[in-house]
């Protein structure tokens, strides 16, 4: 194959996923190298004239100058600089994306490699629940340090962790893709309903393999994905739709009981939180989610307007936590309204969301009318971030941000009617 510029941007975006399995730093080199591609073909072709036009690019700038307005009030200058200047990269990162769908409208080449990382990833994910540790031999240890094996059916009882090898993050990764791959599969079964139903299957195995990660949020976040999925898909007739809407909890719940460490991780703990009153007055008390989100709230009336600055609800709450016995010494809240409330204050958190939830829904009516399922399946995905109180990864930390707006940017991309570029011509 010839190295030219086009072949280096599309091998860089092909590696995005194998970037984020890596490592946070492996996945903003690579970011970085497909902005830096991207300005090449910006100054070549002298994209600027065109694009300052550009509402969305207007939009995404007025967000990042918010957030060097935030590092500058921010109560640790040196925690927030990185991450919010950073954030410049996923502007780019749009614009790229954009580009690369502009010059291949399809960008197969892309999606059917992604196709086969996420097959990996998900057998991999099967492999470990089964024998206590993925092929390569890692695996969540036991607080003695030995992977655990075993369960009715051969499950192992720890998290699954996969190629993430020490972070319990496999669920969230497979939300990430999930709906792409799937969006890419029917868009190639072209009308065959038997690829349709291969696809269908293989939909459904995925959805299990982020059940069987424990991983909770993660696992009710994909199943209200796929009964949304559901709904766009206009080759199903509305008693299979049913079907699956009756089949899918079956399903889940002979999932679930097939595992002692799986009916703790879901039933058990939903089941002694409805038991009783005393129970629901113990979870309030002690669970340590809803003690995180009183923390984050606690932050938040501390600092209402501004809030303490992107990642430094740890710098407020260690360093003050003996003062404030509400506050919970954490990293962040772990679920997004809370962070953003505790690190932005009120006024952040309405600009954030406003300009998220304006861009997002802005196209809702082109993605209904194109029926493109990748597209579908990026706006599922960024929607299913935003479900209140469901526990979640720092909004704006490496792996989280990445995912979505890589999903952000792809439902722009793949549709000639909301990509940016096409409403002139470039070259």
């Amino acid at each position: 194959m010839k190295i030219t510029q086009d072949n280096i941007f599309f091998i860089l975006f092909t590696f995005l996923p194998i970037s984020i399995i890596i490592g946070p730093a492996v996945s903003l080199i690579n970011i970085l190298f497909i902005g830096v591609t991207y300005l090449f073909f910006f100054f070549k072709h002298n994209h600027l004239r065109y694009l300052s036009k550009n509402i969305i690019i207007k939009i995404l700038l007025i967000l990042y100058l918010y957030l060097i307005l935030n590092t500058l009030i921010s109560l640790s200058f040196e925690t927030s600089v990185l991450r919010n200047f950073g954030f410049i990269r996923f502007i780019l990162l749009f614009l790229a994306i954009n580009y690369l769908f502009y010059i291949d409208t399809k960008n197969t080449r892309t999606f059917y490699f992604w196709t086969i990382v996420f097959l990996v990833f998900i057998f991999d994910v099967y492999f470990e629940r089964i024998t206590g540790t993925n092929i390569f031999g890692w695996g969540a240890e036991n607080p003695d340090g030995i992977p655990q094996a075993g369960s009715a059916i051969g499950f192992s009882g720890d998290r699954i962790v996969s190629f993430f090898k020490n972070e319990p993050i496999a669920g969230a990764f497979i939300n990430g893709f999930i709906f792409l791959v799937i969006g890419y599969l029917l868009m190639a079964s072209k009308n065959k309903k038997f690829y349709y139903v291969i696809t269908i299957i293989f939909f459904i195995l995925s959805l299990v393999a982020v059940l069987i990660t424990g991983e909770r949020a993660s696992s009710i976040k994909v199943f209200i994905g796929f009964f949304i999925f559901l709904f766009f898909l206009d080759f199903l007739k509305f008693r299979t739709k049913l079907f699956f809407l009756l089949f899918l909890p079956c399903l889940i719940l002979v999932i679930i009981s097939s595992s002692d460490y799986l009916k703790l991780r879901y039933k058990g703990q939903f089941y002694d939180f409805l038991s009783s009153k005393e129970s629901r007055d113990k979870t309030f008390e002690k669970n340590i989610y809803i003690n995180l989100y009183k923390s984050g709230f606690e932050v938040f009336k501390n600092h209402p307007l501004l809030g303490v600055g992107t990642k430094n609800y740890r710098i407020e709450t260690c360093k003050k936590n003996e003062k404030n016995p509400k506050y919970v010494c954490i990293t962040h809240p772990h679920q997004i309204y809370f962070e953003l409330l505790a690190e932005h204050g009120i006024l952040g958190f309405i600009l954030i969301l406003s300009i998220l939830f304006f861009l997002i829904f802005r196209i809702l009516n082109q993605i209904i009318i194109s029926r493109n399922y990748v597209q579908i399946g990026s706006f599922i995905y960024l929607l299913i971030n935003f479900i209140p109180l469901l526990p979640s990864g720092s909004f704006f930390s490496d792996f989280n941000i990445t995912l979505f707006m890589l999903n952000f940017s792809i439902m722009y991309a793949v549709n000639k009617k909301t990509n940016i570029f096409y409403s002139k011509k470039l070259i």
